[in-house]
């Protein structure tokens, strides 16, 4: 995997082979940042990265100026590998070990992005949960984004708060936004 803008651009990022991750291609997190850049400055906004793996989106995001990144994962290996790429790279980027699941039903902050890339073999009410936890406990900011990525075979397009998806190869970006009431 590379970093591809930022202070770190072009910087590659080999993982360890026993990891148990999917990294988000390339080419899917080109077109996800390209969004993303329309709607943020990325040196004002809190991230939440669940289901983090390798850290790849928390190091894109950190390259383009975020200071303010939480990475969960229950994998103590990823937990580790993203504190060493952290400490390398001289990030910011706070690594917490836990259960997303868990993590959600505790954490009280607000965050501008979420983005959640959990096994693509979930159940479709797994990833419902997710959703549901981040709006119950009010953890997206006013104007912020959940991103879920997903196989194009997952259709979460009838889940609340849904925004609209995006299409990517074999990946989905399925973006939710908290509905206003007028």
């Amino acid at each position: 995997m590379r970093i591809i803008s930022g202070k770190f651009k072009g910087k590659r990022i080999t993982a360890p082979k026993k990891l148990p991750v999917r990294p988000t291609t390339d080419m899917a997190k080109e077109a996800l940042f390209n969004i993303l850049n329309n709607t943020y400055y990325f040196n004002e906004i809190n991230v939440l990265d669940l289901f983090s793996g390798t850290g790849n989106i928390s190091y894109e995001f950190a390259s383009r100026g975020s200071q303010n990144i939480i990475s969960v994962d229950e994998d103590y290996c990823c937990v580790k590998f993203i504190n060493t790429i952290n400490l390398e790279l001289g990030t910011s980027i706070n690594a917490i070990k836990s259960d997303v699941f868990k993590f959600l039903e505790k954490y009280s902050a607000t965050f501008d992005v979420i983005f959640a890339d959990p096994p693509y073999s979930f159940e479709k009410s797994q990833f419902e949960k997710i959703i549901h936890l981040i709006f119950l406990n009010n953890l997206l900011k006013e104007g912020g984004t959940l991103i879920i990525e997903h196989s194009k075979q997952t259709d979460l397009s009838n889940v609340v708060n849904y925004s609209h998806s995006k299409k990517y190869g074999g990946n989905m970006f399925s973006f939710f936004e908290l509905n206003q009431i007028d």
